[in-house]
């Protein structure tokens, strides 16, 4: 039963992170910061259901991803004040700071409902080749 129930979880996450993304296109197409933000904390809870809390405070607070935490928490900030662009430059920066150590990167990002299929293309897979990480694993 353990199991089921963990799967369900992922998938609520899994849920979470593309409708998040959704939420942050929609809001960049029409500069809303209401949508940026419902979007920034969908896929935030989306990766923490994902892959659980403790692996994603591990994620979050390594020393190595400290300057990508602080510029993500400065831009989601920076979003809520009203000042979206550069928000979402410094969420981006953040997000590729953070995320660029996490080998299993693409292999999240083809999970994901209704963008998950882009992830699979040839030409979107050969940009993540550069960023394997050869055999170094990472606590998550």
């Amino acid at each position: 039963m353990v199991s089921f129930e963990s799967l369900d979880v992922k998938k609520i996450g899994h849920g979470c992170t593309g409708f998040g993304a959704v939420l942050i296109v929609v809001g960049l197409l029409f500069f809303e910061k209401h949508f940026l933000i419902k979007g920034n904390i969908l896929i935030f809870l989306g990766v923490a259901l994902t892959i659980g809390v403790k692996s994603t405070l591990q994620l979050f607070l390594k020393r190595q991803n400290f300057k990508g935490s602080v510029s993500f928490a400065i831009g989601l900030f920076l979003v809520s004040i009203g000042w979206p662009i550069i928000g979402m430059i410094l969420e981006c920066y953040g997000f590729v700071v953070v995320f660029s150590s996490w080998p299993g990167l693409l292999a999240y990002l083809r999970k994901l409902p209704v963008v998950g299929w882009i992830f699979w293309q040839p030409s979107v897979s050969s940009f993540f080749q550069p960023y394997k990480m050869g055999g170094r694993r990472v606590p998550i």
